[in-house]
């Protein structure tokens, strides 16, 4: 049986665990990309999604300090099917085989986004004023996140790079070469 988490009625140590399970789905999303990707060549899109990981567990682990400093080792009320899922994670579908670097970095932005607008869209209905405070600055975070995001685009072409899979490609250049 699942039983959704009441936003509204959101304590701190509450909003802190679904911010560290948040997190940590994201991690493990990238780090699924990164497999599904395989390395090909140092700095292509399954090293990109290998870094977003390590960002996320890094976001994670300074979250879950924080409940830890404020509230100890008391048991998490909050669990993975309580709350919303791919809430910062990147949809399943949206790794493809031979993606560019310039597209994983999309992938995250979106990620990054979505994480930013369900922060704000559960600010209007928190009560206590210390979880709100607690949920902007989680959205805000997130909001530097797409700055830094942003700041990478540069290091990858101004446009998308065409991803590439080569039995596609192999097909149409035999029904090119068939006319």
């Amino acid at each position: 049986m699942t039983i959704q988490l009441d936003i509204s009625t959101l304590s701190q140590q509450d909003a802190l665990d679904m911010a560290v399970l948040i997190e940590k789905e994201a991690e493990e999303r990238y780090l699924l990309f990164a497999d599904q990707l395989g390395h090909r060549y140092s700095g292509d899109a399954a090293d990109f999604f290998t870094m977003m990981a390590r960002n996320e567990q890094r976001h994670g682990i300074e979250i879950a300090e924080q409940r830890r400093l404020l509230f100890g080792d008391t048991p998490s009320c909050v669990t993975t099917n309580m709350i919303e899922k791919d809430i910062e994670a990147p949809d399943t579908g949206k790794s493809i085989r031979y993606m560019s670097p310039r597209h994983a970095l999309e992938v995250a932005m979106e990620s990054e986004i979505k994480a930013y607008e369900f922060y704000d869209s559960i600010l209007p209905v928190i009560q206590d004023a210390t979880v709100r405070k607690l949920i902007k600055s989680l959205r805000d975070e997130e909001a530097e996140h797409q700055i830094l995001l942003n700041e990478q685009k540069a290091k990858y072409h101004d446009t998308l790079e065409p991803d590439f899979d080569p039995e596609v490609d192999e097909l149409l250049f035999h029904r090119i070469r068939e006319c």
